[in-house]
């Protein structure tokens, strides 16, 4: 069996999604709203309901001429055998039902792959289709996905897997079952050579497929509405009786679970996508490229006004600070945000994301406060959960596979406290990420920008270079949090930040930060981004000289320091008068 398409010309011919097959009628039925909407009208917009926005299936064909540019799609040769493992009857015969799924469709099996290019960058794309047999995971979709995955890494080109399932072939039996390990084994051999891999969950993607390739890439796009689980709603509410809540299993419920990256409406996926295929581009030119720069950065404490480091708290607190997500939109192009730790939730007082600092890309992971009463509570006042954590930790990872310098941002009081917080692994998901920035082999850079409290400030600056903002502070409790416990008086905070000594100048001075980034006037966030895509121009180059053992070893060497005596080490600082 080898994949073809039905006919070149089968795309420009393919009925417009809804359409009764060789319905000759100009109308259809829109399923999720109930109007009436012309066919022509339904094809135009690729099978999204004008009226609702509701997403109607589209085939393989129509898929591949969705998203990829035009003329690029090369249809990759997979021959697979045709095969009865079980000699499988049912109402019908097996091979009689793969016969009658060939003609309908036009398709040789479940999925059709190929070259293509999207917004001008080489992809491998692999597009399930619904039609035949429900999308069903059997031998020899398993076999094509696999080869998919196969040419993506001999040659190193990103990989797109779009899933449309009701799982795994039954007909198969145990060899479908099988497919999952294989297919999850070649996404490895992906991961280990740091191609980047995307999944678009379209409706539905159930089963096999959603336990295995669907949910192994490195970003997760779905689109409105699209459904995607182990278990279907039916399964779920017979086996168990479990009264299930509204909408789901829907690409809206698992975004606010922290199971997918982002949704993104059909007419916009190939702008998402293009702009992740860029990120993954990797262009050779080091961030900041040859240009002369005058150093922002102050490495000298006694070149800071002396202050009282009580203002510096009051300073670093202020509404309007620029926030991770400021920073992002003013510093980087092409940023995409991503979503969730993939468990549980998606933690909004942690931004992660990637996009491209002066053509070069980097991943960037920020802690997020509010502007106002009602941001700052979703938020949780910049205080990370457990899933903030784990998706930051989400993201370093890929920034490892991917070879991107990571940049993160701090302006948190610490990490989120509640209850749920704790039975969730708080202090686990904080030591986690100790670890692994420690052994993270690109290079990291982290800057305190507002408030950089305890663990929580922590667990995203464990750095090669650590930098904090002028009137950002840095400390292991809160000057309120100190005062309490050791003055038995909140009030005493301001006696309690002189002596934790939280303030820019004492850090430097202490050598727990290498430089400290100038502040802008307050609320002139242009200003502030500009500062300090001087100051990552700076201190990113040098770190990309050294091979990975020598980031680091250097890392290593910095932290082992502090509080060390032994020869060789950081001496200890010599106490400041503020």
């Amino acid at each position: 069996m080898t994949q073809t398409l039905p006919d070149p010309a089968l795309v420009a011919r393919t009925a417009p999604p809804g359409a009764p097959p060789g319905s000759p009628v100009d109308w259809t039925v829109c399923p999720g709203c109930a109007a009436m909407v012309y066919l022509k009208r339904m094809h135009r917009g690729s099978g999204v309901c004008p009226e609702c926005g509701h997403h109607t299936p589209l085939t393989a064909p129509q898929r591949l001429a969705q998203l990829l540019d035009d003329g690029s799609t090369d249809l990759l040769d997979i021959a697979v055998p045709d095969a009865d493992p079980l000699g499988f009857v049912d109402s019908r015969p097996y091979p009689d039902r793969l016969r009658d799924a060939r003609r309908r469709t036009g398709l040789a099996e479940g999925v059709l792959c190929a070259r293509g290019r999207i917004e001008g960058r080489p992809v491998v794309v692999a597009v399930m289709d619904f039609r035949f047999l429900g999308g069903s995971l059997g031998a020899a979709v398993g076999e094509a996905i696999t080869r998919a995955c196969e040419v993506a890494l001999a040659e190193r080109t990103p990989l797109l897997l779009v899933s449309a399932s009701g799982g795994a072939r039954m007909q198969e039996g145990v060899v479908a079952l099988m497919q999952m390990a294989k297919t999850s084994q070649a996404l490895r051999q992906l991961d280990e050579a740091g191609v980047l891999t995307v999944s678009l969950v379209t409706d539905p993607t159930f089963g096999g497929v959603a336990a295995s390739f669907a949910t192994l890439c490195d970003v997760i796009v779905a689109e409105p509405g699209a459904r995607l689980g182990f278990a279907g709603p039916r399964v779920i509410a017979q086996t168990i009786g479990e009264t299930l809540p509204a909408g789901f299993q829907t690409a809206e419920y698992l975004l606010e679970h922290g199971i997918v990256d982002l949704i993104a409406p059909r007419a916009e996926l190939r702008t998402v996508l293009g702009r992740l295929l860029r990120i993954a581009a990797r262009p050779a030119a080091a961030t900041g490229g040859t240009r002369s720069l005058r150093s922002r950065l102050v490495r000298d404490p006694d070149m800071l006004t002396e202050r009282h480091p009580w203002e510096a708290v009051r300073a670093a607190r202020r509404l309007g600070r620029p926030t991770t997500l400021d920073y992002a939109a003013l510093l980087l192009d092409d940023f995409t945000e991503l979503h969730g730790d993939r468990m549980t939730a998606d933690c909004p007082a942690m931004v992660c994301g990637l996009g491209l600092l002066d053509g070069t890309p980097v991943a960037v992971a920020g802690t997020q406060k509010g502007r106002t009463a009602a941001e700052l509570a979703r938020r949780n006042f910049g205080m990370p959960t457990p899933a903030g954590y784990r998706k930051a930790a989400r993201v370093m990872r890929l920034a490892a596979k991917l070879g991107l310098p990571l940049v993160t941002l701090v302006d948190t009081a610490g990490a989120y406290p509640g209850v749920a917080a704790e039975e969730q692994g708080q202090a686990v998901a904080i030591a986690e990420n100790l670890r692994l920035l420690s052994g993270l082999p690109v290079p990291v850079v982290a800057v305190v920008t507002g408030e950089g409290g305890s663990g929580g400030a922590l667990a995203l600056a464990v750095a090669d270079v650590v930098l904090m903002c002028a009137d950002a502070v840095y400390s292991v409790i809160t000057p309120e949090g100190c005062a309490s416990i050791l003055w038995k008086d909140a009030a005493a905070a301001p006696r309690a930040a002189a002596a934790l000594r939280v303030d820019a100048r004492s850090l430097l001075r202490l050598g727990i930060v290498e430089g400290v980034v100038p502040e802008a006037d307050h609320g002139d966030h242009v200003t502030a981004a500009q500062i300090l895509a001087d100051v990552l121009r700076e201190t990113l180059p040098p770190l990309t000289t050294l091979t990975t053992a020598e980031r680091i070893q250097r890392r290593h060497a910095r932290f082992r320091a502090f509080g060390s005596a032994r020869p060789g080490t950081a001496e200890p600082a010599r106490r400041d008068s503020a």
